[in-house]
């Protein structure tokens, strides 16, 4: 039920401090994601944002009576050619999107008419407003918005449920025969030289190992056609910034090594007891036959869980290689409506035609760079 209200002070605040103690308390009390991470957005705005052409559109809603902050709504606006769109924070980087809200007070802002009237008035003027990238069973952005119903993606996000000790997981989540092969694989690798695997636990190891990244990934991906968004200078010093700054919190890398040079290394993110994989890179030229990505990953799960986390999160992408670890499938949820009548037409065509739909996405990449990729190719 919808009633008219005062409780809420809405406004838009483009140079929102992300880094401000009031925030980090929001977030930590909210049903948000990784991906809205104090640090993950303020690299994103204050470092990428200008490189896209995108204006920050940071919609807060305070609780009128206090001040304190009741949610944060993390958007831009962009235009993509001919089109205005309004678009949460993600700029190829993030995979899932939310409000920076707990359930109950976004329940609130639902009830409140007023509150509700005055976030969409704010969010306007668009041709298209596009909401992708929603995890299952998170807020329901699109009531806030007035938009139409969420529909499905094409891509689904995967996940493995971890359990103490090790061998319990690995037997339970990997097939016999795949842990044969495994295990094959790892005492090969192993008589090949003196084979470490380790956390990065410093600023010099973490940028070495991002070097090493770019360059295991700027050949495997040219070759299949993609860009690798790495081999950029902005996005580069987007992912050296938060890892750098959210190591041994927020932020893991993970490598392994053959006589000291990195054949391998994985970058993900921790967020409450989920660690979030967000990219890999592995010396294939050099290791053809040893299944370097799979025998990575065993590890990761191997350390997540003495660590003590719950869940190993594959993110966004529908790789065959997740379900050989036991990852589920998740859907994932996209919003979107036309706030004129080139956003309608926009729409339209993209429902008809699914050529257009890779046309589509080529313009909203235009002004990102003239290499492009998936957000699974990462």
């Amino acid at each position: 039920m919808t009633t008219s209200g005062n409780h809420f002070d809405i406004t838009v605040e483009p140079a929102f401090d992300f880094l401000s103690p009031e925030y980090a308390a929001l977030f930590a009390g909210s049903a948000a994601t990784a991906f809205q991470h104090p640090l993950w957005l303020n690299s994103l705005y204050t470092r990428l944002a200008s490189h896209a052409g995108a204006t920050a559109l940071v919609v807060v809603a305070r609780h009128r009576a206090t001040g304190a902050l009741a949610m944060v709504l993390p958007l831009l606006r962009i235009r993509r050619g001919p089109i205005r769109t309004v678009e949460f924070a993600d700029l190829r980087v993030s995979d899932y999107l939310a409000p920076v809200c707990s359930p109950e007070v976004f329940s609130g802002l639902l009830r409140d008419a007023d509150a509700c009237a005055e976030i969409r008035h704010l969010v306007h003027p668009f041709d298209l407003l596009r909401m992708t990238k929603l995890p299952d069973g998170r807020l329901p952005i699109e009531n806030l918005l007035a938009a139409p119903r969420r529909v499905a993606m094409d891509t689904n996000a995967y996940a493995t449920v971890l359990v103490a000790p090790f061998e319990q997981w690995r037997a339970s989540a990997l097939d016999r025969s795949y842990q044969k092969e495994l295990a094959k694989k790892y005492r090969q690798l192993q008589k090949k030289g003196v084979l470490s695997f380790a956390c990065c636990d410093d600023s010099v190891s973490v940028l070495d190992t991002l070097d090493v990244m770019r360059k295991f990934r700027g050949p495997r991906f040219q070759s299949q056609g993609d860009g690798d968004l790495l081999q950029r200078p902005e996005y580069y010093d987007f992912y050296s910034d938060v890892a750098v700054r959210g190591l041994g919190a927020f932020v893991r890398l993970y490598a392994m090594k053959m006589d000291g040079q990195a054949i391998a290394a994985v970058l993900g993110l921790h967020h409450r007891d989920s660690f979030l994989v967000i990219m890999s890179a592995f010396d294939i030229d050099g290791y053809k036959s040893q299944s370097l990505g799979a025998l990575m990953f065993e590890q990761v799960a191997r350390d997540c869980i003495e660590r003590g986390d719950q869940m190993l999160d594959f993110t966004i992408g529908d790789e065959p290689y997740k379900k050989l670890f036991g990852a589920q499938p998740s859907p994932m949820w996209a919003v979107a409506q036309a706030g004129s009548t080139t956003g309608a037409i926009s729409l339209f065509a993209l429902k008809q035609a699914p050529w257009l739909k890779l046309a589509a996405k080529r313009l909203s990449e235009f002004r990102l760079s003239p290499t492009r990729t998936s957000t699974p190719t990462r």
